[in-house]
């Protein structure tokens, strides 16, 4: 069962790739987003034949495959990757209908997509390291591709950056599985046989920091985040889509499942530092976002510091602050998305991101008030207003990090002021107002363009309202890996000698 959410995407790249005649745009993106469907729909029907009550792997399939190597095809699902996948599914498809029908090299484009969607499948499911290696460098090329031939003026220099530090990531992180392997004794790279929390603590520790630094790239943390605007601002919209709403994820993930969960011990004793880190990282990101005129650009970097949350909850690691990150992940793969999404609208119509040159947008006769209330309803939901996702996602957070971290947890609640700042300068300045005159013939918007950006702001109201429909599939597996031994609260100084 879990093999076909894998094999649905990458038999649609390859059909679309390797189709014998000439495919025009059309053609191409209604067969892949037949393909991207399909891989949603049946990502659907996995979550309803999901058990919540049960904390072991379900539907697993194993074969073994290099015995040589310790490698096996080793594949399961849990409640911390199953809203992840499902959310994949859901933005394949809005990418891929977001996409120009004209766009130049349909066949190359589309597949390239639905290879960059079965590698994150595939590291979402994987439960071998070694195999979630594999995956994770997978979506690395479709990605480089997809931002350095569909990009924008700069595309070479951001696809180029990009590259690189997710090649410096793929190598930490390949180093620090290696090293839990044959560390500790283990003969395969099979996440249930692996007892990396026997090691020494100092031992520990050297792993931890490549994970860290690995997933940190991901992520992106500060200081490792400079590629992350460059390729927003120079990615088409449906690429943004998918890199801030899906791609970063695998860097929490990660930080979750291979970090927290398989070395407690080195975790619980650098937790301090990781809740020091996140704060950093959450007002950094927010300041930057406040001095930014690119409407891409700012957008870009309230994801470091929505991400940042995401960091301090793992810190804490606590069954509630955990879950808080959990669904700190789907809320913001749902609002970046869509503020993505609704840039990339402004941006086609009005030919310009500038804050210094568009005005009015909310003008309801010649302007765009139905993505101008879209928009506010996004910004809203991002400065975690009540009644959105983003606001319950990061009250769990920090109700479950308070009692662990009380400062860093308050100088991280400044994050939703700051972000409050820089999302009403970006309304102020681009949708209210009278129309400026650069851009008072705009084109009309129709409801092709509008439609996945709805979509998204229904999701973004119906989980806020009812946040339980989120956390029931993640709670049983959260309180199961977070046990009393790991909590930072409960780690002694004498532990570390």
């Amino acid at each position: 069962m879990l093999s076909a959410l894998i094999l649905l995407p990458l038999l649609g790249a390859t059909i679309i790739g390797f189709w014998p005649t000439v495919i025009d745009g059309k053609l191409a993106r209604s067969m892949a987003f037949v393909f991207a469907g399909m891989t949603f729909v049946w990502s659907i029907f996995l979550a309803i034949q999901f058990d919540p009550g049960k904390i072991t792997q379900q539907f697993s399939e194993f074969i073994p495959w290099v015995d040589a190597l310790g490698l096996s095809y080793n594949l399961g699902i849990d409640g911390l990757s199953l809203p992840l996948l499902v959310l994949n599914g859901l933005l394949t498809c809005i990418a891929i209908s977001s996409s120009d029908v004209s766009i130049q090299r349909p066949r190359l484009y589309y597949s390239l997509i639905l290879l960059l969607s079965t590698g994150v499948i595939g590291a979402f499911l994987a439960q071998d390291l070694l195999l979630f290696f594999l995956f994770y460098e997978l979506e690395l090329i479709p990605l480089y591709l997809l931002i350095a031939i569909w990009g924008g003026a700069k595309r070479g220099y951001a696809a180029t950056k990009f590259l690189i530090y997710t090649a410096i990531s793929g190598i930490l992180l390949l180093a620090s599985f290696l090293g839990m392997v044959w560390l500790s004794g283990g003969s395969n790279f099979a996440l249930a046989n692996l007892n990396a929390a026997s090691l020494p603590l100092a031992t520990q520790l050297l792993l931890l920091v490549g994970i860290l630094v690995g997933f940190g790239i991901k992520i992106p943390l500060v200081p490792f985040h400079t590629w992350l605007p460059d390729a927003h601002v120079e990615a088409s919209t449906p690429i943004s889509v998918l890199l801030a709403g899906v791609l970063l994820k695998l860097g929490t993930y990660g930080l979750l499942r291979f970090g927290m969960n398989l070395l407690p011990d080195a975790w619980s004793y650098a937790a301090p530092w990781l809740a020091t880190w996140a704060v950093v990282s959450v007002l950094y990101g927010a300041s930057c976002a406040i001095a930014q005129t690119d409407m891409k650009k700012m957008v870009a970097y309230s994801s470091v510091g929505h991400m940042g949350y995401v960091l301090l909850a793992a810190a804490a690691a606590t069954p509630l602050s955990v879950l808080g990150a959990v669904m700190q992940m789907i809320s913001h793969g749902l609002i970046s998305a869509l503020l993505f999404l609704l840039v990339g609208v402004v941006y086609k119509k009005a030919g310009s991101r500038d804050l210094e040159v568009i005005r009015g947008l909310l003008n309801p006769e010649r302007g765009m008030p139905v993505i101008g209330s879209l928009m506010v309803l996004g910004v809203m939901a991002s400065a975690g207003i009540p009644g959105m996702v983003g606001f319950i996602s990061e009250f769990v957070i920090f109700s479950g990090s308070f009692a662990v971290f009380p400062v860093q947890t308050l100088l991280s609640m400044l994050g939703t002021g700051l972000t409050a700042v820089y999302f009403l300068i970006l309304m102020n300045r681009a949708f209210f107002g009278r129309l400026s005159a650069q851009v008072v013939n705009l084109p009309r918007v129709y409801w092709s363009d509008r439609l996945p950006s709805v979509v998204l702001a229904v999701l973004i109201v119906i989980f806020g309202i009812q946040p339980a429909w989120l956390s029931r599939w993640t709670e049983p597996t959260i309180t199961a890996m977070i046990s009393v031994d790991k909590v930072v609260a409960t780690v002694s100084v004498e532990k570390s000698k």
